[in-house]
């Protein structure tokens, strides 16, 4: 189990040149990928989405890939005319609204190192792509190693919540019975009241035939504690489980409901009460879960 929260970094020098990855990501229904790379880089980022796609599953991750100190005898650097002439044209703008001195220059132009394409030779993008790709998968192991620390916490939570539930259901199951008898008591103090005798027996096994099938809980019960059972299993699995864990804190809930509606005794209603608040606490906690 893998929590959904997490942060790695790692930073390797490789001959002529830095590089530093650095992962972090938080909740998120989906994958939702983003990766800043220079952008003499950009080449790669196909390649950076698809290594990091492989080790995550779901979460809202942000990728910075930075290179210090790169030679730059083999790069190709070129203008970036189009970029280069809107410049020039707001800096004509800026001087001609506010009747600020022309002091524009090469060299003032040239400071800012967005007009200016880096861009890899064909050659080195192997050769950098396997730096990259190294430090990178640093980057995920440490990067994974929190978010699975993060889960044994969450996995440890959940269990104690299991442990609470369970108990929840035990007094359920043990109060269900006498829901019954309790209401047959009640019926037939109030058929004699009402027939000032004896009511006949015949009706009251009618009427307490009737209500049996009313709030019977059985079936609720079984499934309560099957779907319990399962939450267990599924925290021991090695895939990503967030989702499957999120459908079976629904059913959980769905059946606790139907017991709500289905008894209406202050006992049971209370104990469906408390369990609706731990299932609350679990629906919680599993938005951390990958």
């Amino acid at each position: 189990m893998k929590s959904m929260t997490g942060y790695g970094r790692a930073t390797k020098i490789f001959d002529d040149l830095e590089l530093t990855v650095e992962l972090k990501s938080v909740n998120n229904r989906y994958l939702d990928l983003s990766v800043r790379l220079p952008r003499s880089y950009s080449v790669l980022e196909d390649r950076v989405r698809k290594t990091v796609s492989a080790a995550v599953s779901r979460g809202k991750v942000d990728v910075y890939c930075s290179a210090q100190s790169l030679s730059t005898s083999n790069a190709e650097i070129t203008l970036d005319e189009p970029l280069t002439r809107q410049y020039l044209e707001a800096l004509c703008q800026l001087r001609d609204t506010f009747g600020l001195r022309d002091d524009v220059t090469v060299s003032t132009v040239a400071r800012n190192s967005e007009l200016f394409l880096r861009r890899i030779p064909e050659e080195d993008t192997e050769r950098i792509w396997a730096a990259l790709s190294e430090v990178l998968q640093e980057a995920l192991d440490r990067y994974n190693a929190m978010r699975t620390t993060e889960g044994e916490t969450l996995k440890a939570d959940f269990r104690e919540k299991l442990s609470e539930i369970r108990s929840h259901v035990s007094q359920i199951e043990e109060k269900a019975p006498e829901t019954v008898t309790l209401y047959r008591e009640r019926l037939e103090a109030k058929l004699n009241e009402l027939v000032g005798g004896i009511a006949d027996p015949s009706r009251i096994l009618t009427e307490v035939a009737i209500l049996s099938d009313k709030v019977a809980i059985d079936e609720e019960l079984t499934r309560l504690k099957s779907h319990i059972a399962q939450f267990d299993s599924i925290l021991d699995e090695a895939i990503p489980i967030g989702r499957k864990l999120d459908f079976l804190t629904q059913e959980l809930n769905r059946e606790v409901n139907t017991i709500g509606s289905k008894c209406s005794r202050l006992e049971i209603t209370k104990t469906v009460l408390e369990l609706k608040n731990c299932l609350e606490k679990v629906r919680e906690q599993i938005q951390n879960v990958e």
